[in-house]
């Protein structure tokens, strides 16, 4: 990756300062940064900084003689491999959104025929924002890759989604964007399933399963990225949607099963998800009490659907490519031959 380049918009919000740490992790691998360092983005670091860091000229100005006299807001554009705006204010997102051009950053991304990378942050509230979401939904559909960002405490105070994703997240993401694409799965549909499932007693209690989710968000990340369309039916767990797929969120086994029958015809079917064999027959409406200690209580359950068996044997829906996963304590390779 020695030759690859990429244009770097830094907007304005206190995580601007981590934009400094990500020029230099990229120097490191031997990609090329050149930076656009928006107004409100001078308040928080410096042009000085940014170029001493970069070992590149910095552009702050769309109407500067120098620069335009050689069309500089294209020419910044053409002569990188990616556009990557971080940290992407939800200002700069809805100025590329509606196509604004009154600045030297919203004018670049207008200009771009590049890849474009925006990596959020921003108050929890401003993210969770419904004007925010459908710009993200609206930047998504014009091909535009849009990370999470990450949970956590806030510079103001506030707990949530909002915080600009590590950097070794975002690097690794730039190097994945950068480096040559196969796409041997375009026009291919991918389903996925992932995480645990969960089968309530009362309204406090449930019964569930062990599972992160990380490995089926894994897989349908990496199907994405090789070009497929990916629906991605999850159960509850604590990780950011994987960038260009389709999630569906999802608490019950039935609930699961629905969501994989809807999405049918598939290409592909992985059954990753830790699915719960057992549900309640009857969920009480109110929270169970103890009998008295050293009592028993008796609860009825009834098996779940199996979907990886449901979905294998679809007659004319029946994915091409059916893989499933499960977690074994004994007998591993007769259970497996047998699911």
């Amino acid at each position: 990756m020695s030759a690859k380049r990429i244009l770097l918009v830094i907007g304005g919000g206190i995580a601007a300062y981590k934009s400094l740490e990500l020029i230099r992790e990229l120097g490191r691998r031997g990609i090329g940064t050149r930076a656009i360092l928006t107004k409100a983005g001078t308040e928080f670091v410096t042009p000085l900084s940014v170029a001493a860091l970069s070992g590149e000229k910095v552009y702050t100005e769309l109407f500067s003689l120098t620069d335009e006299t050689e069309m500089g807001h294209i020419e910044l554009s053409r002569s990188a491999d990616l556009l990557v705006v971080c940290p992407a204010t939800a200002d700069l997102m809805a100025k590329a959104v509606h196509g604004h051009a009154n600045d030297l950053a919203s004018t670049a991304l207008l200009a771009t025929d590049k890849p474009v990378l925006m990596v959020p942050a921003m108050n929890v509230r401003m993210w969770q924002h419904a004007a925010t979401q459908r710009n993200i939904a609206q930047l998504r559909a014009d091909g535009v890759t849009v990370m999470e960002p990450d949970v956590g405490p806030m510079a103001c105070g506030e707990f949530g989604p909002g915080r600009l994703p590590e950097v070794s997240r975002i690097v690794a993401k730039i190097e994945a964007m950068l480096r040559p694409r196969s796409k041997r799965l375009t026009g291919r549909h991918a389903l996925i399933t992932a995480g645990p499932t969960r089968e309530p007693l009362d309204p406090v209690r449930y019964i569930s399963n062990h599972s992160s989710g990380k490995q089926g968000y894994g897989i349908a990340a990496a199907l994405a990225a090789e070009g497929a369309r990916v629906t991605l039916v999850s159960g509850p767990v604590s990780l950011p949607a994987p960038e260009g797929v389709d999630l569906i969120k999802v608490e019950t086994a039935r609930e699961m099963l629905k969501a994989c029958e809807e999405a049918l015809p598939v290409d592909i079917f992985v059954s990753v998800a830790a699915v719960a064999d057992w549900r309640p027959v009857k969920a009480a409406d109110k929270k169970l009490k103890l009998k008295g200690e050293g009592k028993t209580s008796t609860i009825e359950l009834a098996e779940n659907p199996d979907i990886l068996r449901t979905i294998s044997h679809k007659k004319k829906k029946r994915p091409a490519l059916v893989i499933g996963f499960a977690a074994e304590t004994h007998d591993v390779e007769r259970h497996a031959q047998e699911k």
